[in-house]
């Protein structure tokens, strides 16, 4: 019986091997700031809690992805897959040196030793996923564990990112008002489109953007549209996230896009940016300078 079989968990599919170059000239140190290694499957084994299995993507083929698109600089997030067992990623980085940085998955009881270690390694900022939150209180987001951590990485100039969908949460905005760091946000908040501008729980991530301690990556867009790539209907989510404040903006691949079910292709992705953000001042603010500052660049 396959791993995944056993695990229940069911299988992802494989990213496009064939990167295309882009259209678009990225500006050198160009960052992607929201990416994956995962594998091999045979070196770091996967969680048994997992929702999903996928396949090896390993930094090689990564490293040719960023080559193809032009991108000089990478932060890898911690994937739920390997929960807080960041081995895989920490290994990646070290191989891959001082243009990484990463985003970890810890437990609450860390000890200030291994939290310096990860900041030596290149770690910016922990990951907390509340997408399934099973409190049965819609718009209740449970915020004591991430605080706490939060109070202890803030010496550490480090963030905390979330993975969760903004229009569960319509006070976003009270709920992290007295947050003791930055947050992050992907895939631009992570709402579907066709619950549209005005949903309360994005105007309130709009509102933390806009007061500066809300970062917002434009990652992901087939996870949020409605409609096939180029995906017309997440540009003017952009746009609003832009027009709030473009100096918490980051951009990601979200590379290698686990449980996508139309497997972009990543070079098409990244065109996506001539439409989000058309001022090329603009686009070296969002991937050279904002991710040069949050995840602490030389």
């Amino acid at each position: 019986m396959s791993d995944h079989a056993a695990s229940g968990a069911p299988a992802c599919a494989p990213p496009d091997p064939n990167p295309r170059k882009p259209r678009l000239v990225l500006p050198p140190l160009a960052c992607d700031s929201h990416a994956h290694i995962l594998g091999p499957a045979s070196r770091y084994a996967y969680s048994p809690a997992r929702t999903y299995t996928p396949p090896d993507a390993l930094l090689p083929a990564y490293e040719h992805l960023l080559k193809t698109l032009g991108v000089a600089r990478a932060v890898l997030v911690q994937p739920s897959v390997y929960g807080s067992d960041n081995t895989a990623m920490l290994d990646a980085m070290k191989v891959a040196g001082n243009r990484f940085r990463g985003v970890a998955v810890v437990k609450e009881d860390i000890s200030e030793a291994e939290l310096r270690k990860l900041h030596d390694a290149g770690v910016r900022g922990v990951r907390f996923n509340i997408v399934d939150v099973k409190d049965g209180k819609r718009g209740t987001l449970p915020l004591d564990a991430p605080k706490k951590l939060a109070q202890r990485v803030r010496s550490l100039g480090w963030h905390v990112e979330f993975l969760m969908h903004v229009d569960e949460f319509p006070d976003l905005d009270r709920a992290f008002a007295d947050f003791p760091v930055d947050i992050v946000l992907g895939h631009l908040g992570y709402m579907k489109t066709d619950k549209g501008l005005d949903a309360p729980g994005y105007q309130a991530m709009l509102r933390l953007v806009k007061g500066g301690r809300c970062w917002v990556k434009l990652t992901g867009p087939y996870r949020i549209s409605t409609k096939a790539l180029p995906y017309p209907d997440v540009t003017q989510f952009a746009h609003a996230l832009m027009k709030a404040n473009p100096e918490r903006i980051l951009w990601g691949s979200d590379w290698p896009h686990v449980t996508t079910k139309v497997m972009p292709n990543d070079g098409d992705l990244c065109d996506l940016l001539s439409d989000w953000i058309p001022a090329a001042e603009l686009r070296e603010q969002v991937l050279v300078k904002n991710p040069a500052k949050l995840y602490g660049f030389n």
